[in-house]
């Protein structure tokens, strides 16, 4: 009997409190019951939207995510720093300053199989990023521990960017998936040598918001031009935003996919 898919979930930029919440309340109720293997989600806004506290990395721990990427916001919450708070499953982008606590690319045994994570930041658009993030993804093919299953989460603001990067390493790395823009794109895809690509996994966050932020404000920034705080909503209802991996556990390729797009009650 052939043995059944490696199920990976992976679950786009978590918002604040909503987030959180939405997140636990998916994986309660699917983790188990839809055999999900391992779940990966972008953290970096999970604290008040900017940044990930040691409380809401365990928190999310807690409600079933196994290993947490990053992006532009890594840095926004001092608790990296601190090498008493254990981080042990989170990754930043690899191309961040070398100095930055962490690592950008790690790799975990799951059903007998090793997986590789690898977190990259775009340089369209978007500062911060210190290294190319395609050399950087070259050296750790060429360089790292060969792994079965090679999950890329590539956090970048230009959609060409991310494709580009998907395409030049198609066949080579098992997925490659967008994160940061907070909206899902309907474009999953199989490469033509085999690696799965979705430019937008989404956002786990409040479903009435401006891209998990209070509504008022950021209209009144965009409106005018003038400062306004940058807040989420801690009530309503909360949407998840994900993508649903089922990889031949022979091939190492992604065999079926589904985008996960759901609104959950208040």
């Amino acid at each position: 009997m052939p043995s059944r898919p490696f199920r990976l979930l992976f679950l786009g930029d978590v918002v604040g409190p909503l987030g959180r919440r939405a997140v636990h309340d998916y994986l309660l109720a699917h983790k188990s019951q839809d055999g999900i293997d391992f779940v990966v989600a972008n953290g970096e806004n999970a604290t008040h939207g900017h940044g990930l506290s040691h409380a809401h990395y365990r928190e999310l721990l807690e409600s079933g995510v196994d290993l947490l990427t990053s992006g532009n916001h890594f840095l926004n919450c001092r608790d990296v720093f601190h090498p008493e708070m254990d981080f042990s499953r989170l990754i930043r982008p690899l191309n961040l300053d070398p100095s930055c606590p962490l690592k950008g690319t790690t790799v975990v045994k799951v059903r007998g199989l090793s997986l590789r994570v690898t977190n990259l930041l775009g340089r369209v658009f978007l500062a911060m990023a210190q290294s190319n993030p395609f050399q950087d993804l070259e050296d750790v093919l060429d360089e790292g521990e060969k792994a079965d299953i090679h999950l890329v989460d590539f956090h970048a603001e230009a959609t060409a960017e991310k494709r580009c990067l998907a395409e030049f390493f198609d066949g080579r790395v098992t997925a490659v998936i967008g994160t940061h823009t907070h909206v899902q794109t309907n474009d999953p895809k199989l490469l033509p040598q085999g690696t799965f690509f979705l430019t937008d996994a989404g956002m786990n966050g409040a479903y009435d918001s401006v891209l998990g932020d209070v509504k008022e404000n950021s209209i009144y920034r965009t409106r005018t031009g003038l400062p306004a705080p940058m807040d989420v909503p801690r009530t309503g209802k909360g949407m998840v935003n994900g993508v649903l991996l089922d990889i031949d556990c022979d091939s190492r390729r992604v065999v079926s996919f589904r985008l996960i797009d759901e609104l959950l009650p208040e």
